[in-house]
């Protein structure tokens, strides 16, 4: 939990995990409508130039449909730290960070200590082909 400065700046796009999930894990995991409305917002801002929806949700014209399966991991090794989840109890001390965001238009940022629910992976078929995102669900 180390604290840095956050300076006003837009990042989009993605780029190489630099770490790996690792087992056990639930493979296909169905995401539930509310989890897939928050994968449509994500992907929207991380890729501002491209329209994503939901299966039969709204027609927009060229939009990328979302996949509605996930992988689950209990835990995620970057480097030689190894961060667990609410699912991992061996690993529950290693499951607590400091998320931080932006909360208005100013560019405050409010931190929140928080525990990490559960590591996934969810792949999205973009204009060049098929882009995995490893990500964090974070209650």
């Amino acid at each position: 939990m180390t604290s840095r400065n956050i300076q006003e700046l837009t990042i989009t796009g993605n780029e190489a995990f630099p770490g790996e999930m690792l087992k056990p894990y639930a493979e296909n995991v169905l995401l539930l409508s509310e989890m897939l409305d928050l994968i449509v917002e994500y992907y929207m801002v991380t890729y501002e130039t491209l329209e994503f929806r939901k299966p039969f949700g709204e027609e927009l014209k060229d939009a990328i449909i979302i996949q509605i399966k996930m992988n689950k991991f209990e835990r995620c090794q970057i480097g030689s730290k190894v961060f667990g989840s609410s699912m991992s109890s061996r690993h529950i001390k290693s499951s607590f960070v400091l998320a931080k965001f932006i909360t208005d238009n100013n560019g405050n940022v409010n931190c929140y200590p928080k525990q990490v629910q559960y590591f996934f992976t969810h792949t999205i078929n973009l204009l060049s082909g098929l882009s995995e995102h490893n990500l964090a669900f974070i209650c």
